[in-house]
């Protein structure tokens, strides 16, 4: 049992009594890769944890969810781990560098303040120590996750209207399938390495023959035939990778075509509705 003296006037003996968790998070593994220092800034809070009186083995590090967007808690195994601890009343301090890290989705925000306040959690950022279980606190953490989903907004829209000022112009460069590449005047033409047509050229014929793309994705695992793609992360980004065919990369084989601008700008997206329940 932990019998340090508290330090902060919101910090309580049952909350040292308990294990500190430190969720670190960057939203992209390009920023895992090149945003080096934010990460040691997350890491940092550790330290802080220290000076409030916790000792080096209660902390917790829960790092697992690096190159996962704060936008929802789906795929997020760490997070999702958090609201299990601070749940079981496992967790005395729940820290992250800013509630960016921690969700950009209001629901998921406002759930953990919820279970943080039940279970009695205090939540530790850069700015300060809050007690979620109390009014000002709690709003002032509200506001916070208000502000960080928004900012999620306005960066997503940035973005978009980025894409969309291209396309009006007729110069947006859309991912192509292997095959394809663009030439020196950005017109689609068939990529020069000659193996990976001939590799395509059997695809489209095996097609013809067969009329199924699941049976030529058999055919060419029965056969050992190597199929190429384009890697689109790491450091081969955007180099021809050799691999067994998938059903992804038939499908994109098929259904990836280059869109116009005006088709471009049409381009809609499917909202999940909630299917109503059958009666017993």
């Amino acid at each position: 049992m932990n019998t340090s003296t508290p330090s902060h006037h919101k910090i309580r003996t049952t909350h040292l009594q308990r294990d500190a968790y430190l969720y670190v998070r960057q939203s992209s593994m390009r920023q895992v890769l090149e945003n080096t220092e934010s990460t040691k800034r997350q890491y940092q809070l550790r330290e802080q944890a220290l000076a409030l009186g916790w000792k080096s083995e209660q902390i917790r590090v829960i790092d697992c969810d690096q190159g996962c967007s704060g936008a929802s808690d789906k795929g997020r195994d760490g997070f999702q781990q958090l609201v299990a601890e601070v749940s079981l009343g496992n967790a005395g301090l729940v820290m992250g560098l800013e509630v960016s890290r921690l969700a950009r989705n209001n629901a998921d925000w406002h759930r953990l303040l919820q279970l943080c306040a039940f279970a009695d959690t205090l939540i530790l950022d850069q700015d300060g120590l809050y007690d979620p279980a109390a009014f000002n606190d709690r709003l002032l953490l509200g506001l916070k996750g208000a502000m960080s989903e928004a900012e999620l907004h306005v960066l997503k829209s940035r973005l978009q209207q980025g894409i969309l000022n291209k396309a009006r112009r007729g110069e947006l460069k859309m991912p192509l399938p292997a095959g394809l590449a663009y030439d020196d005047l950005d017109r689609v033409v068939l990529a020069p390495d000659t193996q990976v047509r001939e590799t395509l050229q059997k695809f489209f014929a095996a097609f013809r023959r067969l009329r199924s793309a699941s049976a030529v994705v058999k055919e060419f695992r029965r056969e050992n035939i190597q199929a190429p793609h384009y890697s689109r992360t790491g450091p081969k980004s955007g180099c021809i990778i050799w691999g067994d065919l998938t059903h992804s990369h038939r499908r994109r084989t098929f259904c990836r075509s280059i869109p116009e601008p005006r088709s471009a700008r049409r381009r809609c997206r499917t909202r999940p509705r909630p299917r109503p329940s059958r009666r017993r």
